[in-house]
């Protein structure tokens, strides 16, 4: 079930302001997180699925082709009367697909005629899409051309590269975007078939965030869920295979040479995950205050900018160090990358960066619930990764328990050079260097 994760924490307070997260399931089976605010007559929901690019199978670009194509007509609806109905009550519907999920969202004014109405249209849209024939060749083409843009961008490039070469094999390998074998060979009946697979009620979570009360909440939550199948949820993704460390060099003509280094690390319910992103915090994620930053830019004057983050995802999210350098400082800023990645391995912070970081990160922490729409993201993680009920008020509890020792200890087990791929993008090189 479901709730499985939740039972160890029910309804509770979320910062000052009191707020109260709901839990329950529909008929269906969807989990549903519900907060109630009244600061604006507006509701936010979020439909989310495990319908993302890492289920591609042997079609990357058919997660992120069939999300997009939600609004090209439903049921007995065009487009231009989706969009028309959308527009005439003053609500907007988006899309997104990642890697791990695919969303649905609406934001709406909370007068219950006019929600009562766009409810319907938002749900029949989710569950009950047509692909059309021309809007599936426009699309396609329209994402071949960004791909095909992105191939002239040495960043892209080099996040792409890093990408295969972390994930060869896996469901992550081509990341968010596809290939263009992928994109060409999709057909119509691969779309019908991803939707009846992935968009049902067992594979989803419904984050619901504004100016409603429980009981109205309950109702509009079946309402979104009527037309959605039955299905199964989908299955969990496999681990990466432990790869050993390389250097990739791909040639571009490029002015600044790309350099991006990491390894597949972090999910969400990792036991490590608070001592990687706040010692991640203090490597290279706090802007100029950071150690790479420091040795790497304010010493050397080797960057404009060198930072490093944990992704945390399903399973194994990648942990990345980028930078950007003149060409023909190249070499020079890698190796120092590596030496200054090796001494936090080896040392540690010093208890006053840690405190300084705790202090930052918790500080920090309530600008992530400011309004409707970040409480509703938040809401969303939690209910599609099963996280606990209490996340929110444990996370800033969690960061202040991290002691220098964890960091340590965790930096030196889970962060291993020696199994890193290394990516640098630029021109080639010359035979004397």
């Amino acid at each position: 079930m479901k709730f499985l994760l939740f039972l160890i924490s029910m309804v509770y307070s979320l910062s000052a302001n009191s707020l109260e997260i709901e839990h329950w399931e529909t008929d269906n089976g969807i989990l549903v997180l519900f907060i109630e605010t009244h600061d604006l007559p507006i509701v936010d929901l979020r439909l989310n699925f495990r319908a993302g690019n890492s289920r591609d199978g042997d079609l990357p670009g058919l997660a992120k082709l069939a999300n997009g194509l939600l609004l090209e007509g439903a049921e007995k609806l065009s487009a231009q009367q989706i969009a028309q109905q959308f527009e005439q009550v003053g609500a907007r519907f988006s899309f997104e697909s990642g890697l791990d999920m695919a969303t649905t969202s609406l934001r709406s004014l909370s007068d219950r005629q006019k929600l009562e109405s766009v409810i319907d249209l938002f749900a029949k849209v989710t569950a009950l899409p047509v692909f059309p024939a021309d809007a599936l060749e426009r699309d396609r083409r329209a994402l071949l051309a960004s791909l095909a843009e992105r191939q002239k961008r040495a960043g892209s490039v080099a996040s792409d590269g890093f990408f295969r070469a972390l994930y060869q094999g896996h469901p992550y390998e081509f990341g968010s975007h596809g290939t263009r074998h992928g994109l060409e060979t999709i057909k119509r009946v691969d779309l019908i078939e991803f939707h009846r697979r992935y968009y049902v009620g067992e594979n989803a979570s419904l984050a619901i965030v504004g100016d409603l009360n429980l009981a109205e909440a309950k109702i509009y939550a079946e309402k979104i869920s009527q037309y959605l199948r039955s299905g199964k949820m989908a299955e969990a993704l496999p681990g990466p295979e432990v790869i050993d460390g390389s250097t990739i060099r791909l040639v571009f003509d490029t002015e600044q040479t790309q350099i991006k280094i990491g390894m597949p690390l972090l999910d969400y319910h990792d036991p490590d995950f608070y001592a990687l992103h706040l010692g991640n915090h203090i490597l290279g994620g706090s802007g100029g205050h950071s150690w790479l930053m420091q040795k790497i830019r304010e010493e050397r004057g080797l960057t404009y900018g060198v930072y490093s983050y944990p992704l945390a995802l399903e399973t194994a999210g990648p942990y990345q160090i980028s930078m950007q350098t003149r060409n023909h400082q190249a070499e020079e800023a890698l190796n120092l990358l590596d030496e200054t990645l090796a001494d936090f391995i080896d040392t540690g912070p010093a208890q006053a960066e840690l405190d300084h970081a705790k202090k930052h990160i918790t500080g920090s922490f309530a600008l992530r619930l400011d309004s409707n729409r970040k409480l509703l993201r938040q809401l969303s993680m939690i209910g599609f990764y099963q996280l606990p009920l209490n996340y929110l008020d444990e996370y800033p509890l969690k960061i202040n328990a991290v002691t220098l020792e964890d960091i340590r200890r965790v930096f030196r087990k889970r962060v291993r050079p020696e199994q890193m791929i290394r990516i640098i993008v630029g021109p080639a090189q010359r035979e004397d260097e």
